[in-house]
């Protein structure tokens, strides 16, 4: 049995904890990018220094670049029980779904396969999808249910009934609703009818890596910068799947999975220090003594990661649920949803974040390109919500200080 995640050291691996620039605030803006942890900054201003050359060249620090470009993707493959080939890097998942959907789209050209969408997601996992109808190919939706947020399985097994649709796209959980989907029987669901899965997991990653290969997934998609990385986008993209779309790059790097779906130029600095993700679980890990494989090391890391946030993220929710002047988006209960917790109020997001700031809080407000499940939620754009968003680098002096601001704002 592994014990309570050890606080004091998980923010001594976070510089921005030092910052007298950020430590001013408590900090509830994680779900619009997490601090970077040390090892990733470490590595980035080594590559930086030492390494800022085109890789893979015959000499030193160009070997020494590519080796650490190679060693992340090898890294955060263990650890998410993928191969390393299966991992593939790019700007933004905004950009790596759109390039994906590309693929798609020449893949069902001329056929009668129909794919299905949520209004639950980020506009990223769902305008470059709808826009494939431009082509003939239908597109389905996959409703959220007004009064809770949530997706009903079997309103998806009633799209999937006739059997031509060939791709679904859904979120691991919503940036505004928060509320964690059962991604394996989703996928489940879907492969048995035929499809292909294609889940944005974007605002689950941050609280815990997955392991894709027990979710599922066909395209597991999420951003670094939210991971506690520098600005990358990553598509785990499995093998079957990733060899059987069209390839949208060169032509003469397409037999290579990782390059196949990767049109432009990647940023070297970037990929090589995301291997400091993976430094960073195992340095959690071994601080609390846990050992095993890297997938073992980060299943057990997430568990830590998932009890700390559910934990400190509980008070806020009862102290929201007692409020007469909110509307909290998502599950009541902690532990069905990421510490991501977005409220509707009786006036106008964009001031009270703005007064927050002043009483020493760091969120935001908007609609978080999250247009489609404010609308299904009958939420007026220009209103816009209040998010508030932890990760298991929150103390629970971060949420009572939080909630004496709210108290102050409100």
């Amino acid at each position: 049995m592994t014990s309570p995640l050890n606080l004091d050291f998980v923010r001594s691996q976070f510089p921005a904890f030092a910052s007298p620039v950020l430590s001013s605030h408590a900090f509830f803006e994680n779900a619009g990018g997490s601090y970077p942890c040390a090892q990733v900054v470490d590595r980035l201003h080594r590559f930086y220094t030492d390494r800022k050359v085109q890789p893979y060249g015959p000499y030193p620090g160009a070997q020494a670049g590519g080796a650490e470009m190679d060693e992340a993707r090898t890294r955060l493959g263990a650890m998410m029980g993928v191969k390393r080939e299966e991992v593939s890097f790019g700007p933004s998942t905004s950009a790596n779904t759109y390039v994906l959907a590309q693929a798609v789209r020449q893949w069902l050209r001329g056929t009668d396969g129909a794919i299905v969408v949520t209004n639950q997601d980020h506009e990223a996992n769902s305008g470059v999808w709808r826009r494939l109808a431009d082509e003939g190919i239908e597109v389905r939706e996959w409703p959220l249910d007004p009064a809770t947020g949530s997706l009903d399985l079997a309103d998806l097994q009633k799209l999937l009934a006739d059997g031509r649709v060939k791709l679904v796209a859904f979120p691991h959980c919503s940036n505004v609703i928060a509320e964690i989907n059962d991604v394996a029987a989703i996928c489940e669901i879907t492969r048995a009818a035929g499809a292909r899965t294609v889940v944005d997991g974007v605002s689950y990653a941050p609280h815990g890596f997955p392991n894709v290969t027990a979710l599922g997934c066909d395209v597991y998609l999420f951003s670094a910068y939210k991971t506690f990385g520098p600005h990358q986008g990553i598509m785990v993209l499995r093998e079957a799947f990733g060899m059987e779309l069209p390839g949208q790059a060169h032509f003469f790097n397409q037999a290579t999975l990782y390059k196949r779906h990767t049109p432009a130029g990647p940023d070297h600095a970037q990929i090589a220090a995301c291997a400091g993700m993976a430094d960073y679980v195992d340095a959690v890990a071994a601080a609390h003594g846990i050992g095993g494989d890297a997938a073992s090391r980060n299943s057990a890391v997430h568990d830590l990661m998932r009890a700390q946030e559910v934990a400190v993220i509980a008070p806020l929710l009862d102290y929201l649920a007692g409020r007469n002047d909110v509307r909290l988006l998502g599950p009541r209960d902690a532990g069905k949803r990421a510490p991501t917790v977005a409220v509707e109020l009786d006036r106008a997001a964009v001031p009270v974040s703005e007064e927050l700031g002043r009483n020493g809080i760091a969120c935001w407000a908007g609609d978080f390109y999250a247009v489609r499940p404010l609308a299904a939620l009958g939420i007026d754009r220009e209103k816009g919500v209040l998010r508030m968003s932890a990760a298991h680098y929150t103390s629970a002096e971060d949420v009572s200080r939080l909630i004496a601001a709210l108290d102050l704002v409100l």
